[in-house]
């Protein structure tokens, strides 16, 4: 039988450079690794279904996009292998509406939001002068469970038409509407982070809000600003999700509050920054690699090798 310390299943062309840095790193570290792509798929299910493959931990970047992964992500249950964010809890944390309320609850800050029905459920929408007044103009209208790029999210939203018009678009699912949070500028900055879990790492980085560009956020900058705050909100989602590997964005008001936008994102863009204007700095990319890499690692050294 075959054991790989860790295996990854993706379908994006752009996480071949992602792919292609985890195997080099892996083996930097004596770990091994096993990428699953359409290429491999049919091979990869029947040797585990066979027990010629014994897989320690599976990072899922497909089965949520590619139905052709689906078996293979039943298969790695049905095996109890270790997923990296099981899909329980992955449901669980990308339902913006519970994720909302289960923030509140547990002290976090975030947008002035009503939630409301999925159109096929309730198509009239009954909103106060009070509520509609609160969200100011321009509002952001969000699907609660359709996620990904943006799907379905409508930023510059002005009257209750907007809202009525993408409520149709989703049918099934609820949907959140939020209040426009614009940043502190300060030092010519925009005080809007995207923050990254890794099994227990806490990474946090500039996001300009405006034009998607990453910026790595220095110790020196973390506590000049005053930003230890946010090690605190980023460990809160890991304690409400249970998720290894997410990402979320934080930003800090012209109030000084930290406020969090986007709530959880299970699957996270790791295109590279060298290559991609939009993408995530190398460097940022690599950390990540290594605290997945630390932490097979520490585990394989108190379980020992199979």
């Amino acid at each position: 039988m075959n054991t790989y310390d860790l295996a990854i299943a993706y379908s994006w062309e752009y996480d071949d450079d992602f792919i292609i840095s985890v195997a080099n790193i892996f083996n930097e570290r004596g770990l091994s690794f096993l990428p699953i792509s359409f290429g491999n798929l049919k091979e990869t299910i029947l040797k585990i279904q066979k027990d010629q493959i014994f897989i320690r931990f599976f990072l899922d970047r497909a089965s949520d996009a590619e139905e052709e992964f689906l078996p293979l992500a039943k298969l790695i249950q049905e095996k109890n292998f270790f997923i990296i964010n099981k899909y329980s809890n992955v449901e669980f944390a990308i339902d913006k509406a519970t994720m909302h309320l289960e923030f509140i609850e547990n002290g976090i800050n975030t947008p002035y939001t009503i939630i409301i029905s999925p159109y096929k459920e309730k198509k009239e929408i009954e909103l106060s002068l009070e509520q509609l007044a609160r969200l100011g103009r321009p509002f952001i209208i969000k699907p609660a469970n359709t996620t990904g790029g943006g799907i379905g999210v409508v930023m510059g939203a002005e009257t209750l038409s907007d809202v009525l018009k993408a409520r149709q678009n989703l049918e099934n699912d609820k949907y959140l509407l939020q209040e426009k949070i614009e940043p502190v500028e300060i030092d010519g900055k925009r005080f809007w982070f995207r923050s990254f879990y890794v099994f227990g790492k806490i990474i946090h980085c500039w996001w300009n809000d405006l034009t998607h560009i990453y910026k790595e956020l220095s110790d020196d900058e973390f506590q000049k600003y005053n930003l230890s705050e946010m090690d605190s909100i980023v460990q809160k989602i890991h304690n409400i999700t249970n998720l290894e590997f997410f990402s979320t964005e934080i930003a800090l008001t012209r109030e000084k509050k930290f406020v969090v936008i986007d709530y959880v994102n299970d699957q996270c863009d790791m295109r590279f920054q060298s290559k991609h204007f939009d993408g995530v700095p190398d460097n940022v990319v690599f950390q990540i690699i290594n605290s997945l890499a630390d932490f097979i690692a520490n585990f394989s050294s108190k379980v020992g090798k199979f």
